[in-house]
This record gives structure tokens, sequence and C-alpha cells, in this order.
């Protein structure tokens, strides 16, 4: 069994077709970045006021001295006159400094009459007081963001205001999931005896989706090899990763390693060291990286949460995909653990000495009720001795969707 961090590697390198396209900014939040973004603007792009009040010579300035105003400056439309020593301008935030001049003055600092101010407050401390020089924010040319960043709201109007009204970036991946089971019946429908509901379809689909994928889920397929063959390789065709849920081990009832080869899979390995979720699978089919997930839906939800969507993060161009583990401590005692890393679904919530973390003391990887009402997934190392209260646990957050 490999482990899980040789597993992780496994599913990255062979995720190796990103596609690239062009968005506009409106659509581009959540994305990843396929090339640096260069300023093509200097911003701002002339010395501004950054305040209402009033250019001057910093030079000129002495406590109680008399300017003349000799006109004003706004945002958009610059003082269009002359401008000699010893006159202000009135200027108002936003807008460009007269040609000669290189402080403000705020307005509530002079008293104005008969066209002049007179400075009844503090004299600036130096010159370029209130000023915003040209290139203050970034100059045209400047390495403003690089391939491989996540695009917030923050960098859309860093890019935006830097010229440009488009992004390049790593296309979303096209997946499809595929649930195998005669057992299985779609969400809504009431189960016959023996049945239960599909509830992995839509979980991974909504998680997907959540990081960004364009998902299809095409249903559940009976357990017949040749119906699960011939619906793999045509949904490969289509598809940047192909989802299997169900039937990835080598059981008697258990078609998809087959059916996968029989499409012409290539199968990289099947079984990893962890728990739940040790009969994971992943296989290329041509461009299409295949992911057999366990049925249970705990041992998926675990297993796409650090596989899955770190592939689809590494596919839109994620320079960090994989899920970084945290640190806390526990409020309980935990039992020893065995021969595979076990991930423990657990409440995690912030004191003011860091982290606490309490694993659920039922662990049944058939438990959704657990599943929805943990936040975390605390981690035990293979063979990892009996833990007592207060001591160090590594953990890794869930999303909050």
């Amino acid at each position: 069994m490999l482990s899980v961090a040789e597993a992780q590697a496994h599913v990255l390198a062979a995720g190796g077709n990103r596609r690239r396209e062009t968005v506009p900014l409106s659509e581009a939040h959540g994305r990843y970045l396929a090339e640096d973004v260069i300023a093509r603007l200097t911003q701002p792009p002339f010395n501004a006021s950054a305040m209402d009040g009033y250019a001057v010579r910093f030079e000129d300035i002495a406590p109680g001295i008399t300017f003349p105003v000799i006109g004003e400056a706004i945002a958009g439309k610059a003082f269009d006159g002359f401008f000699e020593e010893g006159v202000a301008v009135r200027v108002l935030t936003g807008a460009p400094m007269p040609d000669g001049t290189d402080t403000v003055i705020l307005q509530e600092d002079v008293a104005y009459e008969d066209g002049a101010i007179r400075l009844i407050g503090d004299c600036p401390p130096h010159a370029g007081r209130h000023v915003r020089k040209a290139g203050q924010d970034f100059a045209e040319g400047s390495l403003l963001l690089q391939v491989g960043t996540r695009i917030n709201v923050r960098g859309i109007a860093l890019m935006a205001a830097s010229g440009h009204g488009t992004a390049e970036v790593f296309a979303r991946p096209r997946v499809v999931i595929l649930s195998t089971g005669d057992e299985l019946v779609p969400p809504g429908q009431a189960p016959g005896p023996s049945q239960i509901v599909n509830s992995n379809g839509v979980m991974l689909a909504s998680l997907l989706r959540c990081c960004g994928a364009q998902v299809q889920d095409l249903g559940i397929l009976p357990d017949r090899h040749d119906v699960i063959r011939d619906a793999i390789a045509r949904a490969a065709a289509d598809a940047d990763i192909l989802v299997t849920v169900g039937g990835a081990s080598v059981g008697d009832h258990d078609y998809v390693q087959a059916a996968l080869v029989d499409a012409g899979a290539r199968i990289d390995f099947w079984k990893i060291a962890m728990r739940p979720g040790k009969p994971m699978m992943l296989g290329t089919l041509g461009e299409s990286v295949t992911i057999g997930l366990p049925g249970n839906p705990v041992s998926a939800y675990v297993c796409a949460q650090l596989y899955l969507l770190p592939l689809v993060r590494h596919l839109m161009g994620a320079a960090d995909p994989l899920p970084r583990p945290l640190q806390g401590r526990l409020t309980v005692d935990v039992r020893p653990n065995g021969g595979r890393v076990d991930y423990m679904r657990a409440m995690v919530t912030a004191s003011a000495d860091g982290w606490e973390v309490t694993p659920f003391p039922v662990q049944d990887s058939a438990m959704l009720s657990r599943l929805e009402a943990a936040n975390a997934l605390a981690i035990r190392p293979i063979n990892a001795p009996a833990a007592e209260k207060g001591s160090n646990i590594a953990f890794l957050l869930l999303n909050a969707d």
C-alpha cells in the first residue's frame, strides 16, 4: 500500500494536462493565473492630492502666512493656470497636483477670506504631505501577480486598475462522476428492500463545484461489467477527470477496476495506507485521469479532500494544491493507532492559546451525521501511541461548504 504522501504525489503527477483560457475580470474570481500579471499603467498616473485642501510649495509655508488662491483642481480636471511662488490652488481628493506644488495644506488648517487662505493650524511637517506620488502604488511594467495565484476580489481590483480587462487563467477541469451499485437509488426516491440512497454523487458534485470544477454527474450504473466499461469509455473522452464511486476494490462484485482496464485504462494504484478510504484507485485513460473512490460516503469524502480536490486545484493552476495540516491540542485522550493513518472526524475551536481539537468518540465510517457535524479531520499517524489530553495533534480544517 502507498502512503498518503506517495499517493498524493502520484495523483498530481497524473494530472499534467492543463488547459488555458482568457476570461473577463467579472468571471475571474477564484481562478488561478496562467501567466504573470504585469502593470500596463502607472498608478497614480500623476502626483495627486490625498486630501481636500490647498496645494502649495512647501518652502513657501510659514506660521500665519497668507496665500492668494488662484484656481482649483478637482478629480478629473487639472488646474489649467500658471502657478507662481507664494500662491495656492484649491485641490480636492484625487485631483492632479498643479505643476510647481509639492504639498497640501488641509482645508481645516486654514481660514479663507477675500480670495486667500491664512494658515491657522500646524505647518505640514515635510514636503509631500498629503500627496500621492505618481507611481506610488505601481509603475507600468511592474510585476503585480504571479502565475499560480488564486484571483480574489482584491486581485481583480488591482488588475483592473493596472489596465487589464481580462485574465489569462487555467481552465476549469471537466469532471464526470459515475456511481455504481445495484443497491443504490437516487436522492428523493424511496429505497427498496436491501437498497440505500446514493448520497455520494450529489455530495461530490457539490464539493467539486465549490472548488471550481465543471461537473457532470451521470448517475447510477448497475453492477454490470459491460455497462460500466462502455460508460467509462464514453465519459473519459470528454473529461479531464473521471470519478467512479463504488466498486473500486477487487471483490466478487467490484466491477470498476476490470471495466477500466477493458476500456483501455492504465491502473497506477488501488490501495492506500489510510483510514477511512483504503480502496482508492488511480489510473489514466487517454487524456483523462481516473480516480476510483470508495462507495462508503465518509471514505469518499475524505479521499476527495486528500486527492480529488488537490487534483482539481492542480489542473486549475494552483501553486500549492495540497491541504496543509495545522497543529492543535487534544481536549480528550485518544487510543493508540494501527498500521494506517487515521483521519478522525473532529470539532476544532479557537482559544487564546491556539486550536483545541476534539475527535468524536465514534468514528464509524458510514456515519454521515458525524461528518456533517465535523469541521476538521484529526490526523493520527501510523502506529501512533495513545495520546493524552493536552498533547499536540495535527488536523485538517474542512471547508464550511
